[in-house]
């Protein structure tokens, strides 16, 4: 199988749509050498652009949505389009993920469910999703991850529950906390015998520089391929009956103890 990681760069001096359509033809110059393409989250806007959010967010299917959807069938791929500022006809404003399939209909979509800042930021701006999701492709099955869900291991087992074998993070992560982002994304790997694609940006957001290095891990926690700090296409190849394979050959998941309550305090 073949991934395309496109690290995106943060321009503030670009306009949100000049972005969209930068990116979409990013994404049709995969065409014929990439199966699933992979973008950051909240490229639109920064992750760290807490001030836009409201401003630019936007419907499920809006203009983000209409743009990639086209980018997909027109390249022929499979799609993580990475995450916009998603505003609920209700009122909430979600940190939304959207998959599309290569004839660019829409395969899930996935609100974020830890959203970072503490008390303030996307914490107090946006709500949480509820749901892991998950989406079955021809080669494996895909759990969708946003950023700061890396730091929390129980939602990774919660997809391989549901059946993951590539796990993907789209992620807008700061350049000072870089260790913790080539540190959890292997680590997310090996405790799930599974494959991370974890696709982080580039340039500034909001004043705050990001770590990018865009990263591929394998079951076994190897490297397969890591991007620099700027804008670039990380691609790799990789095989999805490596996973298969290594949950066979060191079956520590059937070792999994389920429902074990705290030991109690003399």
């Amino acid at each position: 199988m073949r991934a395309s990681l496109i690290q995106i760069a943060v321009n503030e001096d670009e306009s949100v749509n000049e972005r969209r359509e930068r990116v979409s033809s990013l994404v049709r110059e995969q065409a014929g050498s990439a199966d699933l393409v992979v973008l950051p989250e909240l490229w639109t806007t920064g992750a760290f652009a807490y001030e836009l959010f409201a401003d630019e967010a936007e419907p499920l299917e809006g203009p983000t949505f209409e743009v990639m959807a086209k980018a997909a069938r027109e390249a022929g791929v499979w799609l993580h389009a990475g995450s916009i500022p998603e505003r609920d006809p209700e009122g909430p404003l979600y940190n939304t993920a959207l998959v599309f399939s290569p004839d660019g209909e829409l395969a899930v979509a996935y609100r974020k469910i830890h959203r970072f800042g503490f008390d303030k930021g996307e914490a107090v701006l946006m709500s949480a999703g509820e749901e892991l999701v998950t989406v079955r492709l021809p080669e494996t099955v895909m759990g969708v991850s946003t950023c700061y869900d890396l730091r929390f291991p129980e939602l990774y087992r919660g997809l391989v529950d549901r059946g993951a074998e590539t796990l993907v993070v789209s992620a807008g992560w700061p350049e000072r906390r870089r260790g913790h982002w080539s540190l959890l994304a292997r680590a997310r790997a090996v405790e799930n015998q599974a494959f991370v694609l974890a696709c982080g940006s580039a340039g500034t957001h909001a004043g705050v520089p990001q770590a990018g290095h865009s990263v591929v891990v394998d079951p076994w926690g190897e490297v397969l391929g890591e991007a620099g700090a700027g804008e670039e296409v990380l691609r790799v190849e990789f095989d999805p009956a490596k996973v298969g394979v290594t949950r066979d050959q060191f079956p520590a998941l059937k070792d999994r103890l389920l429902g074990l309550e705290a030991p109690r305090r003399r």
